[in-house]
């Protein structure tokens, strides 16, 4: 099932599955103001959709995403003043990477090809990364002189430890899918020609799942670097006491004491 929407941005829900499709190839899928907005709608979508159960984001040609397309911004006129870049990244790039974080399904990166910058951050902010055997990971920001946004500075002492963050950001040398792989950035590693085959199998399987115990599971596991034992101890046994209300945990019980395979709905 295909949406009506502009030709850059590809937008389909397959076996509960929302297919979301960078298609700028010429530009190396530099994401643009226009295709930043849909992306974040979509996931705003998917999580408010109980037809919607996992989350795919990819894109076309050999680029996943080459950093934000400012050509693209509405622009702003007149003289620059002071909270003005502030408010751009709050408004832009920053609620890009919130939205996948904060979106209830499990959202899977497919990187076909060069993620750079925010692009790079996009993928890092997802639930479970693949990377084709081509694909490369550039901090971009310090060759241009600039500070890492896009919630970088955030994830990836998270992913990798403080160490291994800073010297990816301060020389912006491109890291190999493989090394990625390594330093705990992507799950897994496949031939080009597999990558959208094993993103199928990988989100389909978790459209299967119990979609309610997924998200809070999510949630846990983002809130946990952030929060004290006691806290997270808390939250760990509220998610418990909601997700004990709904159809798929019952399910789940019921199919273990009668043994069987559990049949999840999603709700």
């Amino acid at each position: 099932m295909t949406d009506d929407q502009p030709d850059d941005l590809l937008h389909g829900v397959e076996n509960g599955v929302s297919w979301i499709t960078l298609n700028r190839p010429e530009a190396m899928n530099a994401v643009t103001w226009d295709q930043r907005e849909r992306v974040i709608a979509l996931l705003a979508e998917a999580t408010a959709d109980p037809g919607v159960r996992a989350v795919v984001l990819t894109a076309t040609g050999r680029g996943f995403c080459a950093g934000a397309d400012l050509r693209g911004a509405p622009a702003s006129g007149g003289e620059r003043i002071a909270g003005d870049v502030a408010r751009t990244i709050r408004l832009g790039a920053q609620r890009l990477i919130g939205a996948v974080m904060d979106c209830e399904k499990p959202v899977i990166a497919a990187v076909n090809g060069t993620a750079a910058g925010i692009g790079a951050h996009l993928a890092f902010a997802c639930d479970l990364v693949l990377a084709a055997e081509p694909a490369k990971f550039i901090e971009v920001f310090a060759r241009r002189g600039l500070v890492p946004d896009g919630g970088g500075a955030y994830l990836l002492p998270r992913l990798i430890g403080p160490q291994r963050a800073k010297e990816l950001m301060f020389f912006g040398d491109a890291v190999t899918a493989q090394e990625a792989r390594e330093l705990g950035l992507v799950n897994r590693v496949v031939p080009a020609e597999e990558l959208e085959k094993t993103a199928r199998e990988w989100a389909e399987r978790l459209a299967q799942g119990p979609t309610r115990a997924l998200a809070l599971t999510k949630q846990l596991v983002n809130a946990s670097l952030d929060t004290d034992r006691t806290t997270a101890f808390a939250a760990e046994a509220a998610a418990q006491e909601i997700n004990m209300t709904t159809r798929d945990a019952n399910e789940g019980v019921a199919s273990f004491v009668e043994r069987r395979t559990a049949r999840y709905e999603g709700r």
